[in-house]
């Protein structure tokens, strides 16, 4: 099957990385991050496994401080994936995925298997997921930043259209100021276009046999029952945790999510 692939016009994703690379002879540990993320939000957790692994937190293209592209596919981000291992000269990595970076992973993991240790995905299904953030990034377009001063008065802006609180607080942290200006570090048009795909089921006639692990928000309704016995269709060695936290399982609950992680990594 031939997989279409839009390249990042040769510049390479922002990877900031802590810990040694031969630290224990340990694959290095890859975080990748939800939609509207980025690397940085995996501080606690990469600081904590970077005593024990080389942790590399990845910005996704159209996210972060990596570099912006038109096309946003799971084969685009995969292999964004593999290029920066070879870059590295990472024969094998661990890989963590959280919401998008999960499904990214699962992505990545059938696909190049050759390349894992270890599979963890966190709180993402194969499956299609209804819209749920297309009006999100209309609002988010939708705001004029020359008319901005402020993140206060973006944030008094996006009230109508984004009344959680947390969700807008989390949404703003891409708000950057450029040239005494108020910007969008992520590609709000590029996540536009690609969200109908992003949102798609993925992995379907795919297996993955080596060992992974899935951990799920006990109140999170991103991986039900249903998904968990659908997983264990395709993902053959899989081992599957439940922790009490919405869909944020690793920022709701650190130290509890580190534990389960840890514990896994440490296995044979």
């Amino acid at each position: 099957m031939q997989l279409h692939y839009q390249i990042l016009d040769n510049q390479t994703l922002h990877v900031p990385t802590l810990g040694e690379p031969t630290l224990n002879q340990n694959p290095p540990l890859v975080l990748l991050h939800g939609l509207f993320g980025s690397g940085d939000n995996w501080g606690t957790v990469a600081k904590h496994f970077a005593q024990q692994y080389q942790v590399i937190s990845v910005d996704l293209r159209n996210h972060g401080k990596s570099p912006h592209s038109d096309s946003q596919t799971y084969v685009d981000m995969a292999n964004d994936l593999l290029e920066l291992c070879d870059r590295l000269n990472l024969a094998r990595i661990h890989l963590l995925g959280h919401s998008l970076g999960g499904k990214t992973a699962m992505q990545f993991a059938t696909h190049y298997p050759d390349r894992l240790e270890k599979l963890i995905v966190v709180d993402m299904a194969i499956r299609t997921y209804p819209d749920a953030y297309t009006h999100m990034i209309d609002a988010m377009l939708a705001v004029d930043l020359s008319t901005m001063q402020s993140r206060s008065d973006v944030d008094k802006a996006l009230i109508s259209s984004i009344p959680h609180t947390m969700v807008r607080q989390f949404l703003l942290m891409n708000l950057i100021r450029t040239e005494n200006k108020l910007a969008w570090r992520i590609n709000l048009a590029a996540l536009r276009n690609n969200y109908p795909h992003m949102i798609k089921a993925i992995c379907e006639n795919a297996h993955y046999e080596k060992p992974s692990l899935f951990i799920r928000g006990e109140r999170s309704d991103y991986v039900t029952d249903t998904d968990i016995n659908h997983l264990k269709t395709h993902f053959i060695n899989a081992e599957f945790a439940s922790l009490p936290t919405n869909h944020w399982v690793h920022a709701e609950q650190p130290q509890a999510f580190i534990e389960v992680v840890q514990n896994y990594l440490a296995k044979n």
